[in-house]
């Protein structure tokens, strides 16, 4: 099961204290906790065909079986629904047979850095193999400010999908394999970048390693169906008006655009957290949703609003 789709976690449930519970036999807390599902998806209202982005960055013209959810519905799922503790975005592309809470759920969560013109002239010349090496060195290093902060450290394990950039498409993608403390099942994180005049539209999907087939087969679709507006295309850059970025496609890969803030919250932007029926876990079912719909969900592996991660 990966990282950040475990219930007691979210919950701040001790995995031990479920050893020695016992198998329960009824179907009343499925029945009931897919009941709260259901409400919480049936609020949600998606878009589909052409969808104009905020600020007028640019439009997505929504390929077959998939439907867009807007920036405050968005805000919503990736704060609320997935506890994220930061949920800004431009919107969310679903799958139009999933929903932000059902299993085996993802989306691509579409973001625009305004750090403007990313040259590409490096793209050609990147070993993609050293660079990993380089990324793998930083993620061990921020696991002593995730210790610090009392969360679970996250191991590097390499390319799920290496590196390509297509210059005729001025786009990026590549696919990390990431693992979260001890979990048995891998994350995948794929990532798209677009390139235009004055900054980078940003595509994150976060799932299961075994998800990485659906989710490479729709990046040709998604690539095209994203545009930027007149006057923001990457050719429309003007070397005497525009900015140009500090970093190159190397910097976009090694995660430099939020170097900023610093590779902590890197680390935890966006990852998603997602639902999951754990035997016996209905206390913990409640303690998410709230018995009033008022309590807020835990980043998963982290420390919950009533307990200290220095305990």
């Amino acid at each position: 099961m990966k990282k950040l789709l475990l219930l007691l976690a979210l919950a701040g449930v001790p995995a031990a204290s479920f050893a020695a519970t016992p198998t329960p036999t009824s179907t009343d807390s499925a029945a009931r906790y897919q009941a709260k599902v259901d409400s919480l998806q049936a609020t949600l209202h998606y878009q589909t065909g052409r969808i104009t982005l905020p600020e007028s960055v640019g439009e997505i013209t929504l390929p077959a079986g998939f439907r867009y959810l807007d920036a405050a519905q968005s805000t919503q799922v990736l704060t609320k629904f997935w506890g994220n503790p930061n949920g800004e975005s431009l919107g969310m592309i679903f799958p139009d047979s999933k929903g932000p809470l059902d299993a085996g759920s993802w989306a691509f969560v579409v973001e625009y850095e305004k750090m403007g013109y990313v040259k590409d002239d490096d793209a050609q010349d990147i070993d993609y193999d050293d660079l990993l090496k380089d990324m793998q060195a930083d993620t061990e290093e921020a696991n002593q400010e995730r210790a610090d902060a009392g969360y679970e450290p996250v191991t590097l394990v390499g390319w799920a999908a290496k590196p390509y950039y297509d210059k005729s498409l001025n786009v990026l993608h590549w696919a990390k394999e990431l693992k979260f403390g001890q979990a048995t099942e891998n994350t995948l994180n794929y990532n798209v970048r677009l390139l235009g005049r004055k900054g980078v539209l940003n595509l994150n999907a976060v799932g299961s390693v075994s998800q990485l087939a659906e989710v490479r087969q729709t990046i040709p679709a998604v690539i095209t169906s994203i545009s930027f507006s007149k006057g923001l295309q990457y050719a429309d850059f003007n070397p005497e008006l525009d900015e140009v970025a500090a970093y190159g496609i190397g910097g976009l890969v090694a995660g430099k655009v939020l170097a900023k803030v610093g590779f902590f919250a890197l680390l935890l932007k966006f990852w998603k957290i997602g639902l999951a029926l754990l035997a016996g876990a209905w206390t913990a079912i409640r303690r998410f949703f709230g018995a009033k719909g008022t309590e807020e969900p835990a980043l998963a592996g982290g420390p919950t609003p009533d307990t200290d991660p220095e305990a």
